[in-house]
């Protein structure tokens, strides 16, 4: 297979900013109230190479109820907020996110625990982490948003929807089934699964720092384009423990959000227009029937050559799905794979 050219490395989990800092940040979120930990964030150091990138984007913190979420953002026009997946950050939309600013402001969160954001004592279920990130945007002055999630923040971005149905006007989901409605069916595909939902401490004390690099190249075996992933960056945004924890925090929350997902399914059924995108080597249709359980307008997608990490594995075809779902009505799809993307 011939080698994918892959944006330079950064030297950290941030980018550099464009203006202002994290430092700066921290020291106004503590005058506003929010925990005293913010004050820990310290100010990223420049990384080479970077400079086209953080041309368009920023970086900054929001202040949320326990904490605060780290972003970056970047683009003019109407909000589209992108939420990442276990185990990735932020990071992992940004072969896709300069070229969805040239419509949209483009708002990447790391997900609270996650990334550069505050660690919450608790509320890891999806739909109290929904309501930070509705928090965080409002507070970042978005009332309407656009929101699309991957792989774990599916779950998120349903929850967010179905719950603030006014502010969020479109979905585009990837990669993952509901729970309640087909998640549960995907368990036996891999042991890290039960293994992130097991117990305090067992995955804890099982998994050590030097164990994080062979864990999560496991876990991206799932690519089809197996160069698509800078693994290197991955394994250093958690090789914290606290932020591992965090991570299996959110798998622990799976049985909770089930119920929840099955209580709401009818009452609250979403009616925004909803993406639903599966990779042709994963999730494929699957992720379009089981989002009919919960949604009316549901558009099934495939994304051609891809494995599990399609914004990273096949970047264009997300990028042109996205601009025909998130864009203008009408405008023709240029293939038929993106015939179900347009508006």
């Amino acid at each position: 297979m011939t080698s994918r050219r892959r944006m330079p490395r950064w030297s950290g989990p941030l980018v550099t900013l464009k203006r202002g800092t994290i430092s700066g940040l921290a020291a106004l979120l503590v005058l506003v109230g929010v925990s005293g930990a913010a004050a820990s964030v310290t100010k990223p150091e420049p990384s080479p190479g970077t400079t086209e990138f953080n041309s368009s984007f920023h970086q900054g913190i929001v202040p949320i109820d326990g904490g605060y979420v780290h972003y970056v953002m970047g683009g003019s026009g109407p909000a589209l907020v992108l939420l990442h997946g276990w185990p990735e950050t932020w990071y992992g939309w940004h072969l896709v996110m300069p070229a969805l600013a040239k419509t949209h402001t483009v708002i990447a969160f790391d997900l609270p625990g996650l990334g550069d954001s505050s660690i919450p004592d608790g509320g890891y279920d999806k739909k109290t982490t929904a309501a930070r990130l509705h928090q965080a945007v409002n507070r970042l002055g978005y009332t309407k948003v656009e929101v699309m999630g991957h792989d774990m923040s599916v779950l998120i971005g349903y929850d967010w929807a179905r719950d603030y149905p006014s502010e969020v006007t479109r979905l585009a989901v990837l990669e993952s089934t509901l729970l309640g409605f087909g998640l549960e069916d995907a368990y036996p595909l891999s042991f890290h699964f039960g293994f992130n939902m097991a117990p305090y401490p067992i995955p804890e004390r099982i998994l050590d720092d030097e164990d994080v690099g062979t864990y999560l190249d496991y876990v991206f075996h799932f690519a089809k384009v197996s160069d698509a992933i800078d693994r290197d960056y991955y394994v250093r945004a958690y090789l914290n423990p606290a932020r591992r924890s965090a991570g299996y925090n959110y798998y622990r929350a799976f049985p909770a959000d089930a119920k929840d997902n099955q209580a709401y399914a009818q009452s609250k059924r979403l009616t925004q227009p909803v993406l639903a995108m599966g990779a042709e080597f994963l999730f494929g249709p699957a992720v379009a029937t089981s989002f009919k359980n919960v949604a009316s307008d549901v558009r099934g997608v495939v994304a051609p050559g891809s494995g599990h990490w399609i914004q990273e594995e096949t970047p264009q075809f997300v990028i042109d799905c996205a601009n025909l779902f998130f864009g203008p009505a009408g405008v023709p799809a240029p293939s038929p794979a993106l015939g179900n993307c347009v508006a």
